[in-house]
């Protein structure tokens, strides 16, 4: 049986990410952490309540057989790029390290479209860095998950990518935009654990329609 660890599990891909691992025999324990405790209990379930600034506090704690990463924020809910990148990168960053450090041997990672380091837009240059150092750390296989818009139901309203998904599936139609269309949380939670199951080379990027594939494949095999 297997231990998961969760980074980002009150959030949109992260909280879908848990219910299915609660609900995947090929798991015993799911270790989540958090900043406020949630209601949630089950047998499996543990969490942990903790101060991300805090390193030497918690970095002790991430053991397991895979860390699954779905942290992440907007520069309108963070209120600068300095809360943002710490939230995206450097939190994510030193979970990553921590993981590896403590022999975690699979690292699970949901970044972006457009990840790119030397990106003209903050949010996927700094997706991008953290695609790129993650890349390096001492794991067994790094699998980096780079979906396009979510569709999922948010606690908090985003007006313009409400409209964003609306224009892409109204025009997915069409060939060149199909692949970017909006992608359901489950799938890409899904996509995920499948991820997880498989045995690639140690670093794989999952693009667009590569995660939806990387979706079925587990679908078809449970």
């Amino acid at each position: 049986m297997k231990t998961a660890c969760i980074l980002g599990a009150t959030g949109l891909v992260g909280a879908e990410l848990l219910s299915q691992l609660l609900l995947n025999n090929d798991f015993d324990k799911v270790i989540i952490f958090i900043r406020r405790d949630i209601a949630l209990t089950h047998s499996k379930l543990v969490k942990h309540t903790i101060n991300f600034d805090d390193t030497d506090s918690w970095k002790q704690l991430v053991v397991g057989d895979v860390l699954f990463s779905a942290f992440g924020t907007t520069i309108k809910k963070a209120g600068s790029k300095e809360v943002q990148y710490k939230i995206d990168y450097t939190y994510q960053y030193e979970f990553a390290k921590a993981a590896a450090q403590n022999g975690v041997k699979k690292y699970v990672l949901i970044s972006s479209a457009g990840a790119n380091v030397e990106s003209s837009t903050f949010y996927t240059r700094i997706k991008g860095k953290l695609d790129s150092d993650v890349s390096v750390l001492n794991f067994e296989q790094v699998s980096i998950i780079r979906p396009s818009l979510l569709d999922g139901n948010r606690k908090e309203t985003r007006l313009g990518e409400q409209i964003g998904i609306i224009i892409a599936n109204a025009l997915s139609f069409i060939p060149p935009v199909r692949k970017y269309r909006p992608i359901k949380v489950n799938i890409v939670a899904t996509a995920m654990i499948s991820a997880f199951r498989r045995q690639n080379e140690k670093i794989k990027i999952y693009e667009l329609e590569e995660i939806r594939l990387l979706a079925k494949d587990l679908q078809s095999n449970t």
